[in-house]
């Protein structure tokens, strides 16, 4: 935030303001009171299981300029901004920041891999720009607007991860964000029990393409069967291994890490991640595709993909001594799934696939966890699951994943190759955690 007081949020968010302060700055926001600090603006949101509001008067004494409410609780003399839904205040605060700004604005859309290719090229703008990117995975309605709020004087270019489980949410972040750019990174099998099928997931995501502008640009994984035969108003490009693609990776070799040559035309270099996973190939291209794009040499996009780390428990390679564990536990759906088995099997040693629920697919569930079932069966792995949902993928089941863990010893042995994935609400950390202790 920058140039802003709380007379002037007031203003924006349409909301009427109790308790002075009008000229007070305001710097910053936060929806968690405990990170309430002087210059910042603390947004009461309703929750499950705790009310903002009862943490409205926490926040103004520790120095917070104001708060964003939807009432002033009884007692609380401070600056409050009342406005009837807070929500829908933040969303309007953020798009005035976003306009406000006029470097360039890189979203990230896409079923799988949004985390992973926000990074990628975060690290390779990051090479040119001062470049604000979105911290974890804060990609929704609440974590985009406290994205946009971060934008300062010194900000040169932003990269905002957009992520959506139902229709009309994307034209409400796209309202926020505008990107310059979007990079689309694929249609997949993710939130089937609101979008329905890959038609929905596309048509869902592609709402974005509404809110840019028809000078803005769209890039495309063009491997991907849905993105391949995308039409747009945008200038758009596509990139892949496909000889069809504008922006290609040839010479792919992988071990742990990964390393290929860009190509595109005449123009050649080569780019190289020290991370694992086969993935990376089409975050890296992605980001190659802004860099160029936005001006960045060759030499420079390469030392950004080179800077990439795993975020999070995102296809992370243990090294215990005696087993290698790729720890991928923060998400899981089919497609993200049978990728992730198909890059395990790349590291060698034998395969061990423990896998949990995927959660959220709709009435098609079944098929689609034996899918993945069969993938790992095609490559020769020792299958372990634990969860209702995981129950059709065949090896061996567990009705618990605590079950699931006191098993391990039983059937894991020096020189295992192990995939531990699952839905992050399945809470699979603690089978990598245990793996590691086991097998220190």
């Amino acid at each position: 935030m920058t140039g802003l007081t709380v007379g002037k949020i007031a203003e924006i968010t349409q909301g009427n303001l109790f308790g002075g302060g009008e000229d007070r700055a305001v710097t910053g926001a936060v929806i968690d009171s405990r990170k309430a600090a002087p210059g910042f603006m603390f947004c009461a949101l309703p929750g499950e299981r705790v009310d903002g509001h009862d943490y409205i008067a926490t926040a103004l004494a520790a120095g917070a300029s104001c708060a964003l409410a939807a009432r002033v609780p009884e007692g609380v003399t401070g600056s409050v901004i009342v406005v009837p839904d807070v929500q829908r205040a933040m969303a309007l605060l953020a798009a005035h920041c976003r306009a406000q700004f006029t470097g360039p604005v890189v979203g990230i859309v896409g079923s799988s891999g949004k985390t992973t290719t926000k990074e990628m090229c975060a690290c390779v703008l990051a090479e040119h720009y001062n470049t604000l990117r979105t911290e974890g995975n804060l990609n929704n309605e609440l974590g985009v607007p406290l994205t946009l709020f971060r934008i300062d004087s010194g900000t040169q270019a932003a990269v905002v991860e957009l992520g959506i489980s139902d229709f009309g949410e994307m034209h409400r972040l796209g309202a926020m964000a505008r990107p310059d750019i979007a990079v689309y990174t694929l249609i997949g099998r993710s939130h089937l029990n609101a979008l329905h099928d890959l038609d929905g997931v596309l048509k869902a995501k592609t709402e974005l393409l509404d809110e840019m502008s028809p000078d803005a640009l769209v890039i495309v994984n063009g491997d991907d069967a849905k993105l391949a035969t995308l039409t747009s108003r945008q200038r758009l490009i596509k990139y892949g291994i496909g000889e069809s693609n504008d922006v290609r990776a040839e010479n792919v070799r992988l071990a742990d890490g990964v390393s290929f040559d860009v190509v595109r035309g005449e123009r050649r270099f080569t780019v190289s991640v020290n991370a694992f996973g086969r993935q990376l190939i089409s975050a890296a291209l992605a980001a190659a595709c802004v860099g160029m794009e936005l001006g960045l040499t060759d030499v420079q996009i390469a030392a950004g993909v080179a800077k990439y780390a795993p975020v999070g428990r995102r296809t992370s390679v243990i090294r215990t001594g005696s087993i290698t564990i790729i720890d991928d536990c923060y998400n899981s759906n089919p497609d993200s799934a049978n990728l992730a088995i198909d890059s395990a099997s790349d590291l060698g040693g034998r395969l061990v696939c423990i896998l949990g629920d995927m959660l959220n697919l709709g009435p098609e569930s079944a098929a689609m966890h034996r899918e993945v079932g069969e993938r790992a069966s095609s490559h020769g792995a020792l299958l372990l699951t634990a969860g209702e949902e995981s129950r059709v993928m065949g090896g061996t089941h567990f009705d618990t994943r605590d079950e699931l863990i006191a098993a391990l010893p039983e059937h894991i042995r020096p020189g295992d190759t192990i995939l531990v994935k699952a839905s992050h609400a399945m809470g699979f950390e603690a089978v990598t955690d245990a793996l590691k202790e086991l097998f220190k």
